[in-house]
């Protein structure tokens, strides 16, 4: 007897790469206020978050995102204790911040509420700290850029955990936004966001970079290994207002058990290949 032929999920990563993964089944689908949402079985990397067609988040990896775009700002920062997710609506990001002892106050402002609502469904690992409701913890569905906004002088750490610059995702992706979180920061503030691929995405990684430094008087970009997104390869670009990832060694003791992050890693996050640096200094055509 022949073996049933396989669904595939296939996220357009470029208009000239796809990636496709072999699904058992989809568990949930449908289009919400801001964007289409899906949920599958992945027989590569286990249950699946896909929106607009891009892959988000599998339970097989999901640790490398969460632990590199929060782990590494806050153990820079020495004493982090308020801290703004925007976005984050798997979870995934606070459950990782409220691991640190010094933080007092973590706000996640996710515009999609039902991301959230899926995400307490179909991925309770991830969203454990959404189920739990920590009094730590204040969730607002809304716009996290009004919200920045209408912020100043209030955040020790501002981690953009957001979706591809396309559709709710588009406008953090901006000098402007970039100028309103440097405001909502404190003195010595920290900002960090998700920022593509280095191989497949370089004139946005080129244009965010520069961006950054024209509001930072410290930016590094950092790298990561993400199995699911363009190429393997991701970066998030962090911008200081006085701590400097290359001069400052990140601090020790983050309570429970890493997969992905440790300080070595977090140092050696910020050595980039030479093509990398040369995407930094020169726009690509």
């Amino acid at each position: 007897m022949m073996e049933q032929e396989l669904q595939y999920i296939t996220e357009q990563q470029t208009p000239y790469a796809r990636l496709s993964l072999a699904v058992d089944r989809v568990l949930y689908d449908t289009q919400s206020e801001f964007q289409h949402i899906q949920v599958a079985e992945s027989r590569q990397f286990g249950r699946l978050l896909v929106l607009d067609g891009v892959f988000q988040t599998s339970l097989a990896e999901e640790w490398v995102y969460h632990e590199m775009i929060t782990h590494v700002p806050l153990t820079l920062h020495p004493n982090p204790k308020r801290v703004l997710v925007i976005g984050g609506g798997d979870g995934g990001s606070v459950r990782e911040v409220l691991r640190h002892p010094s933080v007092e106050r973590v706000d996640m402002v996710e515009i999609d509420g039902e991301v959230v609502r899926v995400a307490k469904e179909y991925f309770p690992q991830i969203a454990a700290a959404l189920l739990a409701e920590p009094e730590r913890l204040h969730v607002k569905i809304g716009d996290g850029i009004a919200h920045v906004k209408a912020t100043r002088d209030e955040y020790d750490v501002i981690i953009v955990d957001c979706s591809d610059p396309i559709g709710p995702g588009e406008g953090l992706f901006t000098r402007e936004f970039y100028q309103a979180a440097a405001t909502a920061l404190k003195a010595d503030g920290i900002l960090v966001q998700q920022t593509e691929s280095p191989f497949m995405h370089q004139k946005l990684v080129h244009g965010v970079f520069a961006a950054f430094r024209s509001v930072f008087p410290i930016t590094r970009l950092y790298l990561a290994s993400i199995p699911i997104y363009p190429s393997g390869l991701h970066c998030f670009t962090l911008g200081s207002k006085q701590y400097d990832p290359l001069r400052q060694p990140p601090r020790e003791g983050i309570p429970g058990d890493m997969h992905y992050y440790n300080s070595a890693v977090a140092r050696a996050a910020f050595a980039l290949p030479e093509f990398v640096k040369d995407v930094l200094r020169n726009r690509p055509e």
